[in-house]
């Protein structure tokens, strides 16, 4: 294979052809070994979580079931508002995340976030 006279394109697919193969490559010997040390363990009695406290979240991970993902069966906690719009108490941020424009609109007048944590506790 002539890497200097293949195209950008080609390259490319070629560059994301190996990278996909060495996830493949790197998921399936992780799983394998992991299949041995559970293997291991339980000869003794024992499973992984025992042995290792973060085995639990891994034993999980390599089970074959439905994919997880964050709304499956938790809600996101809600964040108390840290702070309070001067001009319209009723809207609130807690702090994190991307700035609403109101919060934008006060630093821009180099006024200090600290005083709108004052409206919120009020």
């Amino acid at each position: 294979m002539e890497l200097a006279k293949m195209s950008l394109t080609e390259l490319r697919r070629l560059q994301s052809k190996v990278e996909t193969e060495i996830r493949r490559r790197s998921d399936s010997a992780r799983r394998d070994l992991l299949k041995k040390m559970q293997k291991m363990a339980a000869e003794e009695g024992l499973s992984l979580s025992d042995l290792l406290p973060s085995a639990a979240a891994a034993e999980e991970k390599s089970a074959p079931t439905k994919r997880r993902t964050k709304a499956a069966g938790k809600k996101a906690a809600q964040v108390a508002v840290k702070y309070r719009n001067p001009a319209n108490p009723q809207i609130g941020w807690s702090g994190r995340g991307r700035k609403p424009q109101w919060v934008i609109d006060w630093l821009a007048q180099n006024k200090p976030l600290a005083e709108l944590e004052a409206v919120a506790a009020k």
